[in-house]
């Protein structure tokens, strides 16, 4: 198999290049797209506890450690002991975390204007449904897909 015919191939190189490109716009912001991730993930309002951004993004808790570290620092973040439970810590955005994440939503939603302007919802929901498939073969590599859908 060529390496153009993979699907990973294709997979990672949309990926390559969409990430290039959000990490141009967010350099530009003194920021970087795991830092605008990690803010577009934690609820405007309420904030969020620790321990379900990670899993949001598929991130090791030592990387969102570190990220969490850097936002803090950088004063986009706080955190605060629940209430309730005081073993749970809540990231809270703060009014410079907010504009750093309006900022970052725009990016976001100026790409998928972009790629809407250029796809047909037809071919998006196709697009969708094929990267579906795949997250779930990727997922569960050993299920034998050729069976469960006969």
């Amino acid at each position: 198999m060529k390496q153009e015919e993979s699907v990973d191939y294709h997979i990672k190189f949309a990926w390559h290049h969409i990430n290039k490109m959000y990490n141009a716009e967010a350099s530009e912001h003194g920021t970087t797209t795991a830092h605008a991730y990690v803010l577009l993930n934690i609820d405007k309002l309420k904030g969020t506890p620790a321990t379900q951004i990670g899993p949001k993004l598929g991130m090791e808790p030592n990387s969102l450690g570190r990220i969490l570290n850097t936002l803090e620092e950088l004063g986009y973040i706080k955190r605060t002991v629940d209430e309730k439970d005081k073993r749970k810590i809540i990231i809270s955005l703060t009014k410079q975390g907010l504009f750093q994440r309006e900022i970052a939503a725009d990016v976001v939603k100026k790409f998928n204007y972009k790629v809407r302007a250029k796809v047909t919802d037809e071919e998006l929901n196709a697009f969708f449904k094929v990267i579906t498939q795949i997250q779930k073969i990727a997922k569960n590599p050993k299920t034998n897909y050729e069976e469960e859908n006969n």
